[in-house]
């Protein structure tokens, strides 16, 4: 099983105990019957797209893990957040805009989790398109369940996500009432809030991500499942608040997507605070010369996360 991670992290199942140290677990329990869902028999396709750069960016995912970094007691809020990195659904950026962003987490006293999702490809998923969206809801799932081990207030549990990895968010918090797994129900699975950076969000029309959609649904996908998966088309009352955060210079992933989908939390009464950056076009995760993560911390406090 290949497993990145930082150099202090270690490898662990739900079953043993955990330290304040990066911890790797598979999101997946070996030992159950059904083993990983949704699966095709397969080797471990995982590569790594350029070894000598720093920000690792991982490639053809096919064993999905979460690593926790848990903060000092001391600082502790009881606050979590499932932190779902960008790749457009063909890699997982999982430095950059996982592990950089779960170590500021734990500064400001959050539980963060890094989900290293399955890239959605026909050779190891019977029907790709779901992958990614059982990924996100095992892992909020888990996180729920674990509440009290990892000193963590099951009512504050977020989801947080980059590019592609803010498309997955966003399905986490408007799907939440259609569990893509038979262990959860939906009231494991919604996110109390949801943060997207820079995120994809709609698969429909010039401000979609041709990209992104091509990869989870393939080059012949069915009108209805880009409908299901636009997201800004599948907000209601119920879905949980949101602060985005994108920079109107976007060449990838138009700042539209952003405000579509702000425009539709607020036609349906749902709290959601935006952050327009004047530059840094895309991927930037926090390296941007305005502090967008000190801004969502004070929304956060503001909501009562």
């Amino acid at each position: 099983m290949a497993i990145a991670c930082s150099t202090s992290s270690r490898v662990d199942d739900l079953g043993s105990g955990f330290d304040q140290s990066p911890t790797v677990y598979p999101l997946y329990k070996a030992d159950e019957s059904s083993g990983i869902p949704n699966a095709r028999a397969s080797i471990d396709l995982e590569t790594v797209r350029d070894p000598a750069n720093p920000d690792t960016f991982l490639m053809q995912v096919t064993l999905p893990t979460m690593t926790a970094y848990l903060p000092d007691a001391s600082l502790a809020t009881g606050t979590a957040v499932v932190i779902c990195p960008g790749g457009g659904y063909r890699g997982v950026s999982i430095v950059k805009e996982g592990y950089d962003i779960a170590q500021r987490f734990n500064r400001e006293g959050i539980a963060a989790f890094v989900l290293k999702y399955r890239d959605p490809l026909d050779a190891t998923m019977a029907d790709k398109k779901f992958g990614p969206l059982q990924d996100v809801q095992q892992a909020i799932g888990l996180v729920r369940e674990n509440a009290a081990r990892w000193n963590i207030d099951a009512n504050k549990v977020g989801v947080m996500g980059f590019s592609a990895g803010g498309h997955l968010a966003s399905s986490a918090a408007v799907h939440y009432n259609d569990p893509v797994l038979e262990r959860w129900q939906a009231a494991d699975l919604r996110p109390n809030f949801q943060v997207l950076v820079y995120p994809v969000v709609s698969f429909t029309g010039e401000v979609a991500h041709k990209g992104s959609r091509t990869n989870l649904l393939g080059e012949n996908f069915n009108a209805q499942w880009q409908q299901y998966f636009s997201n800004e088309t599948q907000v209601t009352e119920a879905t949980p608040p949101a602060f985005l955060v994108h920079a109107g210079d976007d060449g990838s992933v138009p700042v539209e997507n952003s405000l579509d989908y702000y425009r539709a939390l607020k036609s349906n009464n749902v709290s959601a605070g935006m952050l327009i950056l004047p530059s840094g076009g895309h991927g930037f995760g926090m390296r941007n010369p305005i502090d967008w993560f000190a801004t969502m911390n004070q929304w956060l406090q503001e909501e009562g996360f």
